[in-house]
Formats: C-alpha cells, sequence, structure tokens
C-alpha cells in the first residue's frame, strides 16, 4: 500500500536518505522554518540510501550536471536563504 511521507531533511550541501525503494519525490518545502521532503513510498519496502545536493541560489554546483535530477526549490528564514535541492544520480 503506497502513502505519503514526510522527511526533514539536512541543510548540508550534500546529506543522504534512507527511503524505501523505488520512493518517488513530490516536493520539498519548508514546514515550521525546517526544509522537508515528501514522498510516495511503500512503507514494507526495504529501504536505499538516496544522495542529495543542496545549493543556495549563486552557489557554486561542481560535477556532471547530467547526474543532477532537480527535486525543486524553497525558500527559509522569510526568504535570507533560497535552496535549490538536487538528486544525484548513481553513474
Amino acid at each position: 500500500m503506497l502513502k505519503v511521507y514526510k522527511y526533514t531533511m539536512s541543510t548540508e550541501d550534500y546529506f543522504s536518505l534512507d527511503l524505501p525503494e523505488g520512493a518517488k519525490i513530490l516536493t520539498v518545502q519548508e514546514q515550521h522554518g525546517e526544509p522537508q521532503i515528501w514522498a510516495l513510498v511503500n512503507p514494507g519496502s526495504p529501504t536505499e540510501t538516496r544522495n542529495f545536493r543542496l545549493a543556495g541560489t549563486g552557489h557554486p554546483i561542481k560535477g556532471d550536471k547530467e547526474l543532477l535530477n532537480y527535486v525543486g526549490t524553497f525558500q527559509l528564514a522569510g526568504g535570507s536563504f533560497i535552496g535549490h535541492l538536487f538528486e544525484l544520480r548513481k553513474e
């Protein structure tokens, strides 16, 4: 059975999350001052580690753009920080 789950994400440039296999990321947004990821998951599936890159507007992003899968953009601190989240695809 599929469900929508919420995951609190890091504000580090690079971070990983353990998500159920096949999780489909729906959106990234701020809730109560913290960035969150919502995903459509099968909670009974084994987990897999997924890797992400968070970049602020104007921050350099090194690497191959073909390996970046855009997830979404969100704001923190009343718009003082605009974050752009990418999932890092495996080579």
